[in-house]
């Protein structure tokens, strides 16, 4: 195959699965080493950007995927008769700013950083797909691990973690989130003493990663 039909079957598999695509699935379908796509890849972005297409490709850590392009939102959630963007609650900002900052972290981890009953917030977080369970902590009880997902990059336009600014440090606080224990019983009651705001499983959320910098400051 030329270059140019390298690039249309690359549009073509990114437009019929609608998720992201490992580059390495790209690299066998195409027959082609992970260098040789990743730079197809780069000249058919480059492409929709300079002929100002509704669409573009956009990199989540190892893979990618076919996406409208912002500017055109208003126009897509019109005629999807989709519901607008509503931004995360305070508290659900703050426990994904511990989980992003720290992650792979228990649920105990994170409410000691906060000091409250976190089991609601990081239900409603993991329904919308922003954080997914990474595994199990091996101790007793194996409590579950947490961290964020493509997704949660996608929502807040990185491409990777490593895109995540490093938090400023207080000399006067220290850096409390690593000196907190988790070895706490991820069973241990705690009451709920916060109202949180849910947002709806059929909204789309809305944050900036400024916004998960200061939460996550907040929490040091």
């Amino acid at each position: 195959m030329t270059e140019k039909e390298y690039r249309s079957s690359i549009e073509a598999i990114l437009f019929a699965a609608g998720d992201p695509v490992e580059l390495k699935r790209l690299s066998e379908a195409l027959e082609l080493p992970e260098s040789a796509v990743q730079t197809q890849l780069d000249i058919l972005a480059d492409e929709y950007a300079a002929m100002e297409r509704g669409i573009t490709i956009i990199r989540l850590n190892d893979s990618y995927q076919m996406v409208s392009v912002k500017q055109f939102a208003p126009q897509v959630r019109k005629a999807m008769d989709l519901r607008r963007n509503i931004p995360l609650s305070q508290a659900a900002m703050e426990v994904l700013a511990v989980i992003a900052y720290n992650q792979p972290v228990t649920k105990s981890f994170v409410e000691q950083v906060r000091g409250v009953d976190c089991s609601g917030v990081i239900g409603s977080l993991t329904n919308k797909g922003l954080i997914e369970e990474k595994g199990r902590l091996e101790l007793p009880g194996r409590p579950l691990l947490y961290g964020t997902t493509d997704h949660f990059l996608r929502c807040f336009s990185i491409r990777s973690l490593d895109e995540l600014p490093p938090i400023p440090k207080d000399e006067d606080k220290g850096d409390r989130g690593k000196q907190l224990s988790i070895f706490e019983d991820e069973n241990t009651e705690k009451e709920k003493n916060e109202e949180q705001p849910e947002v709806t499983g059929d909204d789309e959320v809305s944050g900036t990663v400024e916004e998960i910098v200061a939460q996550a400051v907040e929490g040091s």
